[in-house]
């Protein structure tokens, strides 16, 4: 069991990172742009947490290619939440209206509450 979280609710332009612990705290919130330096600065912050991490995503192409390849070069375990899956657990959650934060908590706390952790992603070999 990895000891933090770390949920990316994917946009187009930007996507907001949420990273929680094993009592699903928020350790740190952020939003970044789509772009290679500052998803490696991302990257680096979280590590600097803990280097044992399950990256959480709810996309897992299109504005996802960047971080997830990233993210493998990385040698990061990810896993991919479907958005519905996402949408749904959503429900379940306090909090009014829908934010990148709040999306990207969920992320984070599904990957840490759900038994399988949603689909692995891996490195082709």
């Amino acid at each position: 069991m990895p000891e933090i979280w770390a949920g990316v609710d994917i946009g187009k332009t930007h996507h907001h990172a949420m990273v929680i612990n094993t009592d699903g705290e928020r350790l740190r919130s952020r939003r970044v742009q789509n772009d290679e330096s500052e998803l490696l600065e991302l990257i680096g912050d979280i590590l600097a947490i803990s280097t044992d991490v399950l990256w959480a995503v709810d996309l897992n192409h299109g504005g996802a290619a960047l971080l997830i390849g990233l993210l493998l070069s990385h040698d990061q375990s990810m896993t991919y939440l479907t958005g519905l899956a996402v949408h749904r657990a959503s429900a379940s959650y306090r909090g009014e209206g829908k934010t990148d934060e709040r999306d990207a908590f969920v992320i984070a706390d599904q990957a840490r509450v759900l038994p399988y952790g949603g689909a692995r992603l891996e490195r082709c070999r």
